[in-house]
Formats: C-alpha cells, structure tokens, sequence
C-alpha cells in the first residue's frame, strides 16, 4: 500500500477527502488582506486540532475552498461546523470591522463533495462484478 494514499488506525484502512465550500454571511467580499492571510493560519491550526488535514486552500474574497483529508470519524459537517464556528469567533474579535458589517461572519450553508481516488463507475462495477464469484 502507498503511505501516502492510504492511511491506517487500529482497524481501519482509509482515503478520505472531501471538497468543502463556504462564504461569508451576504457574499460580501470581507476576505482580503490581512483578514484572508489570518484566516488561513486558523484554519490550519483549528484542522490540526480536531486531526484534519488541509491538503489544499484557496481563500477568495467571498468564498473558501478546501480539500481535506481525514479519518473515518470525522464528518464532513462536523469538520465545516469547528472550522467556521472557531474562524468566525476569532477574526471577528480580531477585526472588528467583521461584526459591524456582519450579523455573522458565515453563511449557515456549505458545499460539500467526496473525493476519492477511485470513480463511482469503478466501485459500482466492482460490487456488480461480486455476484458472480
């Protein structure tokens, strides 16, 4: 097995990623500057405190995109829910500026996507390919 595609807990072998998307409360473009570059810093360290991990990210003004890889207890709404809720609380104190211009800083809604190394089409032919053996 490659180290780095997969990797193992006590009882389980895993490749879990997932594509997550958020914006800001109203699309408002707050996202910039100071406040983009502080945002990243917390979200790698808030990810590396709950044991996920950011493979890639791209802060835009009025949206975030992250690929994230982590274990098989991690839910994808859980890992969006510690990201936004620790995100918001501490660039909203830092930049007051935030909370004037936003009742919150976050939407309530995310995009979420699966990302695997291997297709749908594959594994649906794979468990059709079972019924015969």
């Amino acid at each position: 097995m490659n180290g780095k595609r997969w990797k193992r807990s006590a009882t389980t072998v895993y490749n879990i990623g997932y594509h997550l998307i958020w914006c800001p409360k109203y699309r408002r473009k707050v996202l910039v500057s100071e406040v983009a570059e502080r945002l990243k810093e917390l979200l790698l360290q808030k990810a590396r405190g709950i044991g996920v991990e950011i493979v890639q990210m791209e802060v835009m003004p009025d949206h975030v995109h992250l690929f994230v890889k982590t274990d098989p207890t991690n839910s994808p709404h859980f890992i969006v829910h510690q990201l936004k809720a620790y995100t918001s609380r501490v660039l909203r104190k830092e930049f007051p500026f935030l909370k004037s211009r936003l009742p919150s800083l976050w939407t309530r809604s995310y995009y979420c996507e699966s990302v695997g190394h291997i297709s749908e089409e594959t594994i649906r032919k794979y468990i059709e390919d079972q019924k015969g053996k």
